[in-house]
């Protein structure tokens, strides 16, 4: 233990030896948690749209002025031909386009099924769907808005109506910077803890001061114990940071234990420490480190669920989200933070976690040769 203890001691000194490493481990986070929380977000806002109106009439003239009266859509342009329409949408310069035929308030007066066509840009898919939706709802609100001036209010009322009363748990007011903090946040100790950890030891492989480390007794597991610690400690201090300005910034609500959601990043940071150190033993420069270490990182934090929701993932991506470690940890901070969850609720995820740390850090001691 002391031997540990002596190596932990000198891992600390020689990260901090280096200024700009020592500075960056604790201001890079703190700037990209201050800039992605509030620009990472799936919200729509301002959808453009075009509009061909060609029958000019009241109904057609009440629905534009009802789209415009919303908050998500953006009256930019109002064409009367159907190619300049299409050129607009072609040039980004519209998201979507309404066309309205003629003969649509003649419909709706009569009581007959009158048709819009709508064009929307679905490049971005998730864009599209959520424009569309915003779309049909207020669309639905109009219809209703044209079935009592044609029908009457007595009569609307008088029609049997499901009453519908929702609400929303666990983040009442759909605020996406409280759903996307904790995943931010795993992002940012995942940062801490694969890359810097491996790149640490490489170095020292570069520059061959492992050598030295090498013709001592140290076993290998108190070598690869004190590579892990200072980054560990590193990592949940970056945390707590994170936390704080959360709260200050962003009022993050946090309903659960502080101590469980530590837990749950402890063995996270294990296991991907364990996982870095793994990566570096057969790593001879730091270029293949990062261009390994890279590889795992994307994949793991575009898998984790922090952008998708990990119900809509094909069941093979599913099977492999139980080897990501990113994926439990996004469980397990979500549901302590917004939820309030205790260990029993996450204990699946808390005991997953604690197989692959274990499993990754028996690896890394392992591959590890001590050559003189």
């Amino acid at each position: 233990m002391r031997t540990i203890l002596y190596l932990i001691r000198k891992e600390f000194i020689q990260i901090f030896r280096d200024k700009f490493i020592g500075r960056a481990i604790f201001g890079v986070p703190i700037v990209q948690l201050l800039i992605l929380v509030p620009a990472v977000t799936f919200e729509i806002r301002n959808v453009n749209m075009c509009v061909i109106d060609r029958d000019m009439s009241s109904e057609s003239r009440m629905l534009i002025n009802q789209l415009e009266g919303s908050t998500f859509f953006r009256m930019k342009y109002s064409v009367f031909r159907e190619e300049e329409a299409n050129s607009l949408l072609h040039r980004n310069k519209c998201d979507m386009v309404l066309h309205i035929p003629a003969g649509l308030g003649r419909d709706l007066g009569t009581g007959r099924q009158a048709r819009i066509l709508v064009t929307v840009n679905a490049i971005n898919a998730t864009t599209a769907q959520l424009s569309w939706a915003y779309l049909n709802g207020v669309i639905r609100d109009y219809n209703m808005n044209i079935l009592v001036e044609n029908a009457g209010n007595i009569l609307v009322s008088s029609m049997p109506q499901i009453d519908i009363t929702n609400r929303y748990w666990y983040n009442e007011m759909l605020n996406y910077k409280h759903y996307m903090l904790p995943g931010i946040l795993g992002i940012l100790v995942t940062a801490i803890g694969f890359l810097l950890a491996g790149l640490n030891l490489v170095k020292e492989k570069e520059m061959g001061t492992i050598e030295q480390i090498n013709v001592t007794p140290i076993k290998k597991y108190q070598f690869i114990t004190a590579k892990m610690v200072p980054f560990l400690v590193i990592g949940l201090v970056d945390l707590a940071i994170g936390l704080i300005l959360g709260k200050i910034f962003f009022n993050i609500p946090f309903e659960g234990s502080t101590g469980l959601l530590f837990l749950g990043s402890t063995i996270f940071l294990i296991s991907v420490l364990g996982l870095a150190l793994f990566i570096s033993t057969f790593s001879s420069t730091q270029q293949q480190y990062m261009f390994v270490a890279f590889f795992f990182m994307i994949v793991f934090i575009l898998m984790s669920g922090i952008f998708t929701p990990f119900e809509s993932m094909p069941v093979w991506a599913q099977k492999f989200d139980m080897l990501n470690p990113m994926a439990y940890l996004m469980r397990i901070n979500r549901m302590v933070m917004l939820k309030g969850s205790t260990f029993q609720d996450i204990s699946r995820d808390i005991y997953s976690l604690t197989i692959i740390a274990t499993a990754f850090t028996a690896l890394a001691v392992r591959k590890y040769r001590k050559t003189a």
